[in-house]
């Protein structure tokens, strides 16, 4: 890399009514020649943290992907929609059903908790025969999409006033909080969906150090961005001798030397390891460790 070259992650906050495709674009007009890559789509009704690789750290999204997310939402009970939210064309349920009470959707949710199947919104980016299924519902074909599995960590209820009712989700990669919407309203038989979300959180990044993702210019993108290795602290880290960074250089094998190797947990094969300078902790390469013990890099960012 040049001294000059973008590398790192932008933290933006997405106002409502744009799309995560149009902030990508936005930044990627400011930025050329450099690319960049979003880490997960928001949609257009959502606000919140939206997290932009810039430069080689595009390479690194599909990690930041992986990581947990929390989010603030709001349900509506006692109304569905086809979108599962209220964008959608939306009905009310007639006969009015049963009001629950705070206990029952607290029990509702505590059992929707854990490693879960969840179907994905007939109106998502899910692929359907090549096509994206909301590209099928829209057009009024028929859409069947197959459960998938979620881990949704947790739930906490924040305030229920029927029939409205506040949430902190935290969850992880893939989840769709419409899905849990529907689902809490179909539990229920009051039927449900989601008026209002919020993403507060993915992984070390959070709501409150965002910047707008409006009025953004060449300035800003670059006293906002954060180093590289910011969207990997979760992994564990091996700090590079002054060999080892000619040997990645050269696409070579790294021999492990334990007391290099930082990390709160027993490292597993074929795990991912975050290889930083020793001098500037700057992140080098992203690699797996082998069962003879050895680095074997698979996404290298420092060039001869």
């Amino acid at each position: 890399m040049t001294q000059n070259e973008l590398f790192g992650v932008l933290n933006l906050f997405k106002p409502a009514g744009v799309t995560s495709r149009d902030v990508v674009n936005t930044v990627q007009r400011l930025i050329r020649p450099a690319k960049c890559g979003h880490a997960g789509t928001l949609d257009p009704m959502a606000t919140g943290v939206l997290l932009i690789g810039v430069g080689p750290a595009t390479r690194l999204m599909t990690i930041l992907q992986e990581g947990t997310k929390t989010y603030a939402a709001q349900f509506v009970l006692g109304q569905s929609s086809d979108t599962d939210d209220s964008t959608g064309q939306i009905w009310q349920h007639d006969p009015a059903p049963a009001i629950p009470d705070r206990e029952s959707i607290e029990q509702h949710l505590q059992a929707m908790t854990g490693v879960a199947s969840q179907v994905p919104p007939d109106f998502s980016a899910v692929h359907v025969r090549g096509q994206r299924a909301y590209d099928l519902a829209r057009r009024g074909e028929a859409v069947e999409l197959s459960a998938r599995e979620v881990e949704i960590h947790s739930i906490r209820l924040l305030d229920y006033q029927w029939p409205c009712v506040e949430l902190e989700i935290v969850c992880g990669s893939g989840t769709y909080i419409r899905s849990i919407a529907r689902d809490l309203g179909r539990s229920l038989g009051c039927g449900g969906l989601m008026s209002r979300l919020k993403r507060t959180r993915v992984g070390n990044f959070s709501c409150s150090d965002a910047i707008p993702a409006d009025n953004l210019t060449l300035d800003t993108i670059r006293s906002a961005l954060y180093p590289a290795i910011s969207a990997v602290q979760h992994l564990p880290q091996y700090d590079c001798s002054a060999k080892d960074v000619a040997d990645l250089q050269c696409g070579r094998v790294l021999a492990v030397t334990d007391d290099r190797l930082r990390s709160d947990h027993p490292v597993a094969v074929d795990e991912q390891i975050a290889l930083t300078a020793h001098d500037s902790r700057d992140l080098l390469a992203i690699a797996v460790i082998t069962p003879d013990r050895r680095l074997q890099p698979r996404t290298v960012f420092v060039r001869r």
